[in-house]
């Protein structure tokens, strides 16, 4: 049970979120929640993934579930009844999805007030959006203090992204946003043979908070339920915490140096896709 308590610091409400599915948000949600419980931080992760919930599993508290967050809203339990403790991670906790809802059954102000309560007891509320622009993602946005986009370096990744940040600038909070890429395989990078971090900043015109490198380590966590932050993602997973904490970290990716995706750059300027179109279709 989480005894409420009233914080002595503003709380911070951090959606992660993505253009497409597949980029590896939900693996930045729990690995980068995992690496702020490890700095000390009190921090719970909220499943917004509604009717699709992976979260549960890549922390390994998947057969612990006894309420979520849909029963939350509907009145059949408390918060601190649907929230689930880490066994490794003793300051991190989940707020799991529901499996068998959809997306309509919570509201954005549903998820307001969700997201005010649990600012009383904790440092960090990480919500994992779903992937897109429907209405979970709305769900995900609303409470948000700022939004990390994450995206691979492949250009059909960077271009969703591209109209993720568009749609979050038609907000009318407009919460700041910042870029975590993923999957960077740095032999890849300076062969000329993918995006580099300096050619998709130079497409997305957005503040760089961290980089994380292709790692099968992370893949193997997951599939245990365990993050592990002593691996080279790991390590990428802790400098990003340690910036979110405000701390001034040099960046230790390796960009190329040929320049030849930068003019890649056409296929997302003057597209209009941050002008509102993509959101009328």
């Amino acid at each position: 049970m989480v005894q409420a308590r009233l914080r002595q610091t503003a709380s911070r409400v951090i959606t992660i979120t993505s253009g497409k599915g597949g980029v590896g948000k939900t693996t930045v949600t729990a690995n980068l929640s995992a690496a702020l419980a490890r700095l000390g931080k009190r921090v719970v992760c909220i499943d917004a993934d509604i009717g699709l919930r992976n979260l549960d599993l890549i922390l390994g508290v998947e057969d612990r579930i006894v309420n979520h967050i849909v029963d939350v809203v509907e009145g059949r339990c408390q918060l601190a009844q649907a929230l689930i403790r880490h066994r490794a991670y003793p300051e991190l906790y989940i707020l799991p999805a529901a499996q068998n809802r959809d997306k309509t059954a919570v509201s954005p102000a549903q998820m307001i007030r969700i997201a005010d309560e649990l600012r009383l007891q904790f440092d960090f509320i990480l919500i994992d959006s779903p992937a897109g622009i429907e209405r979970g993602f709305k769900n995900a946005v609303a409470p948000a203090d700022e939004v990390l986009i994450v995206t691979n370096p492949e250009v059909s990744a960077v271009r969703d992204a591209d109209r993720i940040i568009g749609m979050i600038e038609l907000l009318e909070k407009r919460p700041p946003s910042r870029l975590i890429i993923n999957r960077v395989k740095a032999e890849m990078v300076k062969r000329g043979e993918m995006l580099s971090a300096e050619d998709v900043t130079d497409i997305l015109s957005i503040e760089l908070i961290g980089v994380v490198p292709e790692d099968e380590t992370v893949l193997i966590a997951g599939n245990r339920g365990m993050p592990e932050l002593n691996s080279r993602s790991g390590h990428a997973f802790m400098e990003i915490a340690r910036r979110l904490l405000g701390e001034n970290v040099p960046h230790t990716y390796h960009n190329a140096s040929q320049g030849f995706f930068k003019r890649l750059t056409r296929l997302f300027t003057g597209s209009g896709t941050r002008q509102g179109s993509v959101f009328d279709e």
